[in-house]
């Protein structure tokens, strides 16, 4: 699930903000660094409102903030990102899947090599995936 962000730049980096949430802001020096702690901003405040046994909204589709006139002032000069939003369950599931012999084989060399297990490594690769998309 992806919501939609507004960035904003300024002298002192990037601001992220989320029209499904007010109240919910990230900074980063670089857009990166803003989209990444964007997605960590999120999964905060969706974790908070859990606990809160608050309803987690749905996520608009970009037509729809555009055209909330309500939104006009802060979409002004805004660039619209979609953050994924990535909770932490706080357990793992197992599961099975069908990978190619030969990226299996790599898989597990880079794991070794980074003295991870493979579930660890496939989970730290999907995530970095997922939040650079």
């Amino acid at each position: 699930m992806r919501y939609v962000s507004f960035i904003h730049r300024d002298d002192a980096g990037y601001g992220v903000s989320f029209p499904d949430f007010p109240g919910c802001v990230s900074v980063g020096d670089t857009l990166d660094d803003a989209v990444r702690n964007g997605c960590e901003a999120l999964a905060f405040h969706v974790e908070g409102l859990s606990a809160d046994g608050a309803p987690v909204p749905t996520p608009r589709l970009i037509d729809a903030i555009k055209a909330d006139p309500e939104l006009a002032d802060w979409r002004r000069d805004a660039d619209i990102v979609l953050i994924p939003l990535l909770l932490d369950r706080g357990s793992s599931r197992r599961v099975n899947i069908s990978l190619d012999r030969g990226l299996l084989e790599a898989i597990d060399d880079e794991a070794k090599q980074r003295r991870v297990t493979r579930s660890a490594f496939l989970a730290t690769a999907a995530r970095r995936e997922i939040e650079s998309t």
